[in-house]
Parts: structure tokens; sequence; C-alpha cells
């Protein structure tokens, strides 16, 4: 299997087209360095195209005019194509992304398909209403009336995505864009374009009319057309909260909706009585599953004292035995970094703990015997202090943070001192004191005991502070694609 099976060409209108400028990328393989293969790079004209055709598809096409049973059942043909295409998704994840098989397998294809799924059942409860029969008065005395709210299409969604979880934030900006009615210019992470090209395959095998969905891959002069643009109604961007504060500067003149996934700092507070083995592995997970590169992971290990100095122990034993390695070996437990300059970001943070007196207790170098891709070793820093640069800043790397607190109000304290606040977690026996201290964090998502958190398809997903803006799935998800408008008449 290849990945010249993708299409290295732009989607638009339907067609795959070469760049104008026939630019092309080598897209490069993170765990070997290897070119997987060469990407179209868009040019301006290419943006351009794709922002037109999307503009007049959502004029004069018929997809803003179906009914919500036909859109569904046309997107329903897309999960099924991708279904049936599993084997080359997951694929791509690894070599694009650099995930490992099982992460690649159930966490980034297995989870997003069955929030496309709950999307498309969620789609279907979005109906219009009739207000509350009001008596208005008027100058020909009192009138007698009602109106009809419905939800109705944004426009041009330009969906900006990035490189750790491309096919999943794919996935999910397309659904929700399409599904209420909206036309969309999806353009991926230069590192990972392949990933968003095959969705112009999903695109022909499911009957998108002309100009529903384009694809044009690029840097960031393209993502910032696309913000700027006044013919995009809607921006849904997924990266770091500091790309997001310039996408919503630059989309500001024309006052076009923002809908922001950003990044986090996410606290995860064990508790004296709380269950250390599955505590240990949550923890272990949040800092080293797809090497740290997860927005939403715990990566401050928030510690009771009593019980810090045995939980630091066990987690620096089980950091120290997590295996590295190329992704594509089922027994490896952490791929690479995407590339060099990120690895080079975690060598930097390291760095920044030691001379910030904080304690290395795991790792800390890249991996001896792995000359070739972009690999750092898990790595676990104790005696963090909370207002560090280690506990306060985005590494988007394997690194965790334990931080020890002696009170329930301390650590609620620790949690909310960020400017963060996307996830988190809780573990207790105790599992109403630890739901009413969930209730005190300022977060946009948080778990108990493990919960299931991003696995739950009907539960709104983002973030608060410079987490983001806005929700992913439900039924409320689904209306920040849409407008509300009211139709009023009167009973005469």
């Amino acid at each position: 299997m290849s990945l010249s099976n993708v299409p290295a060409r732009l989607f638009i209108n339907n067609e795959w087209v070469a760049p104008v400028n026939d630019a092309k990328e080598a897209v490069i393989n993170p765990a070997d360095e290897e070119v997987l293969g060469y990407a179209p790079v868009g040019s301006e004209a290419d943006v351009n195209d794709a922002i037109s055709c999307a503009k007049n598809a959502f004029d004069n096409g018929p997809w803003p005019q179906m009914s919500m049973q036909e859109r569904v059942a046309v997107m329903q043909k897309m999960h099924d194509f991708f279904v049936e295409n599993k084997a080359r998704v997951i694929e791509l994840i690894v070599k694009e992304a650099g995930c490992i098989q099982m992460l690649a397998d159930f966490m980034q294809f297995e989870i997003p398909m069955k929030h496309a799924r709950q999307l498309m059942v969620d789609a279907l409860r979005v109906e219009s209403k009739l207000t509350p029969i009001e008596i208005v008065p008027g100058l020909e005395g009192k009138t007698l009336g009602t109106s009809e709210t419905s939800y109705i299409p944004r426009g041009v969604v330009a969906a900006i995505t990035p490189y750790n979880f491309p096919f999943f934030l794919n996935l999910a900006k397309v659904f929700h864009a399409l599904l209420m009615g909206n036309t969309c210019v999806l353009k991926p992470s230069p590192y990972t374009p392949f990933q968003a090209l095959i969705f112009g395959e999903a695109a022909l095998a499911c009957g998108l009319p002309a100009g529903v969905l384009n694809v044009v891959t690029g840097d960031i002069a393209a993502g910032e057309q696309l913000t700027k643009d006044k013919r995009v109604d809607m921006v849904s961007f997924t990266g770091s909260d500091k790309v997001g504060s310039l996408i919503m500067a630059q989309g500001a003149p024309s006052l076009k909706k923002m809908h922001l996934e950003l990044g986090g700092k996410s606290a995860l507070i064990i508790r004296p009585d709380a269950d250390m083995p599955k505590a240990l592995f949550t923890a272990l997970l949040n800092f080293t599953g797809h090497c740290g590169q997860g927005c939403a992971l715990t990566t401050r290990i928030l510690v009771a004292n009593s019980v810090r100095k045995s939980f630091v122990e066990q987690l620096a034993a089980m950091t120290s035995a997590v295996k590295v390695g190329n992704p594509s070996d089922p027994s490896v437990q952490m791929g690479p970094l995407i590339r060099a300059q990120a690895r080079q970001r975690v060598e930097d943070y390291v760095q920044i703990g030691l001379a910030g007196g904080a304690k290395l207790v795991a790792g800390g170098k890249r991996p001896a015997g792995l000359d070739k891709g972009f690999y750092h070793e898990a790595t676990l820093f104790d005696d963090v202090d909370n207002k560090s640069r280690l506990a306060q800043e985005e590494i988007f790397g394997p690194v965790g943070a334990v931080i020890g607190f002696d009170t329930d109000e301390e650590a609620i304290a620790l949690a909310n001192d960020s400017e963060f606040g996307l996830g988190g977690g809780i573990f207790s026996a105790d599992v109403g004191h630890a739901y009413e201290m969930a209730r005190k964090i300022r977060t946009g998502t948080i778990a108990i005991n493990g919960g299931a958190n991003t696995m739950l398809s009907a539960a709104p997903f983002g973030g608060i502070k410079r987490s983001g803006i806005g929700r992913e799935y439900g039924v409320d998800s689904l209306l920040e694609f849409a407008e509300a408008r009211s139709i009023s008449f009167h009973a005469g």
C-alpha cells in the first residue's frame, strides 16, 4: 500500500487540479525522515479559486437548500467511504503523523468515526420551532403573533487543521460544517496534507455537489488568505493559542464567526485516596500519548504531598520503561515528534525546567540508537513550580510536570492558575467530593477517575480562557455552524 493512492493535487469544485504555479513540497515521515510523497502547494490564486467555488456552491447550489435528512444521507456515504478505506487512512496516520498503530486505530480513527455517526443523529434533532404567542401593541391596536425560529447555514466555512490528529480533526470540521448546509474549504497542516486530500476522494464517492467541499494545501499564507477573505463567513481552527489570536485579528475586519479549539496545560489532580495503579497509568498516557502532541493532555500532574514520593518513584520507573521507536513497529509505545523543530522545542523546555530548579527524574534527552527520526525520551520532572514556564506553557511534547499540594483547596487553586482551560482530571475514591472539586475548576472538560472525556460523542468539547471559543460535538456544537433566523407572522 502506498501513499501514491492519494492524489497529489488540489481538490477544487469536484476536480483534481494542479496548483497554478505547479509547486510541490516533500512530505516527510517523522519516524525515519524519508520522503513519503510530494504534496501540492496551493498559491493565492488556488485559494481564491477554492473560495469562489465554495461561495458559488453556497449561493447557487442545492446543498444549503436540501433537507437535513438529505444531507445526512450523503454524509453517511462519506462515513461509509472511510470505513471501506480504513487501512489506507490508518497508514496515512502512522506515516504522516508518526502515531503508533494502536492509537492510530482506536483514537485517531475509530473515535472520530463514532463522533461522526453521533453528529448525524444529532443533526436530525435540529428542528425549527415556534416561539410563544405574544400580544404585540401597535398603531392599529393589539396584534396576536408568533414566529418560527429556524437554523440556516452560515455560508462558506474555512476549516484549518493541525498535524497532531489530522484525520480526526478534518472529519470533525467537515461533518459539522456540511451537515448544517455550509460549504467548506479545508486547509490542513503542510506536514499532514494527504489526510486532507483523501477527503476529495470521499466527496466524489458520496456524491457531494461541486464546490461544497474543497481541499487546498499550503503554508501560513494560504491560511491567512482564508481568514481574511470577506467571502469566508466562518473560520473553524484548531491549533495553538498564539495562532488562534492572530486568526481572530485577521478575521476581525470582516466580523466573521470564529470557532477556535486551542491549546492547553491541563491539570490532573491525584488525591491521597486515589486508585494509584489507574492514576499512574492515566498520568503516564497523558504526557506520552502520541508523544505528548495533544491539546487536552493533562501534562501538569498535581499530586498530594502525602503520597507524592511513592507516586513519583513509580511514575519515573514507568516513564523510563516507555519503548520509543518507529510507530510501524506494533511493540513501540511512543513514536516521534512531528519535525526537528518540535523536538528542539522539547529539548529547550528540558533546559528551562532544569534552570528553573525542577528535578529531572526520567528521560530528558534523545534516545540512544535512533539516529533517524525526530525522537525524544519520555521525560518527567518533579518539584515543579506552578508559576514556572515548565508548568505554564504548552510544550506539545512528552514532558510531564509533577507539582505537590497539601489540601484540596490548594489543588483547585493550582489547577485554575493557568491561562488555559481545556481539559483536566481528578482521581479520588470519594467520587462525590471529586465532583464537587470538578465544579470549581475552570475548564471545558474534566474527567473523574479516568472518565471518558473526549471519547464521548454527544458531550461538547472545547475550552475557556486561552483554550478557545466554541464547542465541538452535540447539538449545541452543530448550532455554532448555523445562524438562528426568525420569521414572524400574526393572526390578522
